[in-house]
Protein backbone atom coordinates (compact mmCIF):
# COMPACT_ATOMS: atom_id res chain seq x y z
CA UNK A 1 0.00 0.00 0.00
CA UNK A 2 1.47 3.52 -0.77
CA UNK A 3 1.98 6.11 1.27
CA UNK A 4 -0.63 8.72 -0.26
CA UNK A 5 -3.22 6.05 1.16
CA UNK A 6 -2.25 6.25 4.54
CA UNK A 7 -2.78 9.35 5.04
CA UNK A 8 -5.98 9.45 3.23
CA UNK A 9 -6.86 7.03 5.58
CA UNK A 10 -5.35 8.69 8.84
CA UNK A 11 -6.82 11.71 7.69
CA UNK A 12 -10.44 10.05 7.59
CA UNK A 13 -9.90 8.19 10.72
CA UNK A 14 -9.04 11.54 12.62
CA UNK A 15 -12.07 13.50 11.43
CA UNK A 16 -13.72 10.42 12.37
CA UNK A 17 -12.12 10.15 15.83
CA UNK A 18 -14.80 13.20 17.40
CA UNK A 19 -17.71 11.78 18.93
CA UNK A 20 -20.35 14.50 16.92
CA UNK A 21 -18.51 13.84 13.48
CA UNK A 22 -18.68 10.43 13.92
CA UNK A 23 -22.16 10.41 15.26
CA UNK A 24 -23.19 12.55 12.23
CA UNK A 25 -21.15 9.68 9.83
CA UNK A 26 -23.34 6.76 11.59
CA UNK A 27 -26.65 8.84 11.30
CA UNK A 28 -25.80 8.93 7.50
CA UNK A 29 -24.94 5.55 7.05
CA UNK A 30 -28.15 4.42 8.31
CA UNK A 31 -29.73 6.81 6.66
CA UNK A 32 -28.72 4.95 2.85
CA UNK A 33 -29.03 6.77 -0.43
CA UNK A 34 -31.27 9.26 0.65
CA UNK A 35 -29.37 10.77 3.18
CA UNK A 36 -30.61 13.18 5.99
CA UNK A 37 -30.98 16.99 6.07
CA UNK A 38 -28.80 19.16 8.07
CA UNK A 39 -31.50 19.90 10.18
CA UNK A 40 -32.73 16.24 10.63
CA UNK A 41 -29.15 15.45 12.32
CA UNK A 42 -29.18 19.04 14.22
CA UNK A 43 -32.01 17.67 15.70
CA UNK A 44 -30.85 14.04 16.43
CA UNK A 45 -27.54 15.43 17.87
CA UNK A 46 -28.82 17.95 19.93
CA UNK A 47 -26.10 20.43 18.85
CA UNK A 48 -25.93 24.14 17.97
CA UNK A 49 -26.34 24.97 14.10
CA UNK A 50 -23.25 26.25 13.45
CA UNK A 51 -21.03 23.67 15.57
CA UNK A 52 -22.39 21.29 13.10
CA UNK A 53 -21.63 22.84 10.33
CA UNK A 54 -18.00 23.05 11.39
CA UNK A 55 -18.27 18.74 12.00
CA UNK A 56 -19.94 18.70 8.68
CA UNK A 57 -17.26 20.67 6.54
CA UNK A 58 -14.37 18.85 8.05
CA UNK A 59 -16.89 15.14 6.86
CA UNK A 60 -17.32 16.66 3.27
CA UNK A 61 -13.39 17.98 3.54
CA UNK A 62 -12.19 14.17 3.56
CA UNK A 63 -14.96 13.07 0.86
CA UNK A 64 -16.61 10.96 3.37
CA UNK A 65 -19.94 13.05 3.25
CA UNK A 66 -21.28 15.25 0.41
CA UNK A 67 -23.81 17.94 0.80
CA UNK A 68 -26.27 19.21 -2.27
CA UNK A 69 -29.39 21.62 -2.09
CA UNK A 70 -32.72 20.68 -2.77
CA UNK A 71 -34.79 24.10 -2.63
CA UNK A 72 -34.11 25.09 0.97
CA UNK A 73 -32.96 22.27 1.84
CA UNK A 74 -29.27 21.09 2.59
CA UNK A 75 -28.87 17.55 2.59
CA UNK A 76 -26.24 15.30 3.43
CA UNK A 77 -25.15 11.61 2.33
CA UNK A 78 -22.39 8.92 2.61
CA UNK A 79 -19.90 8.85 -0.04
CA UNK A 80 -20.01 5.26 -0.62
CA UNK A 81 -17.39 4.90 -2.73
CA UNK A 82 -14.67 6.99 -0.16
CA UNK A 83 -16.53 4.86 3.02
CA UNK A 84 -16.16 1.83 0.90
CA UNK A 85 -12.07 2.98 0.40
CA UNK A 86 -11.62 3.16 4.23
CA UNK A 87 -13.21 0.22 4.96
CA UNK A 88 -10.85 -1.93 2.50
CA UNK A 89 -7.83 -0.06 4.17
CA UNK A 90 -8.48 -0.96 7.10
CA UNK A 91 -9.76 -5.00 6.29
CA UNK A 92 -7.56 -5.28 3.84
CA UNK A 93 -3.91 -3.39 5.17
CA UNK A 94 -4.44 -2.98 8.75
CA UNK A 95 -6.53 -6.20 9.73
CA UNK A 96 -3.88 -8.23 7.42
CA UNK A 97 -6.97 -9.30 5.13
CA UNK A 98 -8.85 -11.84 7.86
CA UNK A 99 -11.97 -12.47 5.91
CA UNK A 100 -13.82 -12.60 9.47
CA UNK A 101 -12.94 -9.37 10.74
CA UNK A 102 -15.95 -8.05 10.03
CA UNK A 103 -18.18 -9.74 11.70
CA UNK A 104 -16.37 -9.19 14.89
CA UNK A 105 -17.47 -12.21 17.03
CA UNK A 106 -16.59 -12.36 20.95
CA UNK A 107 -13.52 -13.55 21.66
CA UNK A 108 -13.61 -16.06 25.22
CA UNK A 109 -11.27 -14.52 27.42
Amino acid sequence: MDKSAYGEAARCLAELGHPNRLQAFRLLIQAGEKGLPVGEIQRRLAIPKSTLAHHLAQLVATGLVTQTREGRVQRCRVEPQRARALLRFLVADCCDGLPGIAELEEVPG
